[in-house]
């Protein structure tokens, strides 16, 4: 792949697109791999369409859009159920991911992944930023922004890998338990760095 690619990641509610949107605001081309796995299960995708054969039709809210909570309530604590949902979204989100970063045409182009080191998308990247925040911070966010319960909101994190491997296996790591003018200086900062790489 010709462009030069920086994975961006951090744990649930730590503030990963308002990060990337600061890189957007500078011209970067940000492909984020939660759109992305929207896209691929949209009303009419083939995605959708394999779910709902599936799980049935009550997969769907009224309007035929996939009923994400449903889905996320079935599969948590449903092992067998989780790992077929990731066998078919997986490749579909790859394929539709490694698209969107071959025709960005910004000087170098970020991938935003949740998961980025648990699903081995690091090796696409020529770079890794962490966004990262206290465990606290985390929960709280997530609690306010998906109205989920705390329980629920420690039950995600400690589904993804720890901060602490996170931080091992990042590059560089952005703090963002702080103010967002305060952030942005930090994203000009790296986005000057990036470039003299991309």
């Amino acid at each position: 792949m010709a462009n030069w690619i920086l994975g961006l990641t951090g744990g649930i509610g730590s503030g990963k697109s308002a990060v990337s949107a600061m890189f957007e605001k500078l011209g970067i081309t940000v492909v984020d791999a939660d759109i992305v796995a929207r896209e691929v299960v949209e009303p009419g995708s083939a995605g959708l369409k394999k779910i709902v054969e599936h799980f049935g039709k009550t997969i769907l809210t009224s309007e035929g859009v996939l009923d994400r909570a449903k889905l996320r309530g079935i599969i948590f604590d449903n092992e067998t159920e989780k790992a077929w949902l990731n066998a078919l979204l997986h490749p579909l989100i790859r394929e539709s991911m490694l698209k969107q970063l071959q025709q960005a045409t910004s000087d170098y182009v970020i991938l935003v992944a949740p998961l980025l080191f648990e699903n081995g998308l690091e090796k696409l990247c020529n770079h890794t930023l962490l966004i990262d925040v206290p465990v606290t911070t985390q929960i709280t966010r997530t609690s306010a922004r998906d109205n989920v319960s705390e329980a629920q909101a420690k039950k995600i994190i400690t589904s993804q890998m720890s901060r602490a491997d996170k931080q091992l296996k990042a590059d560089d790591i952005l703090d963002n338990d702080r103010a967002l003018s305060e952030v942005a200086i930090d994203v000009k900062k790296l986005h000057q760095k990036y470039l003299t790489h991309a």
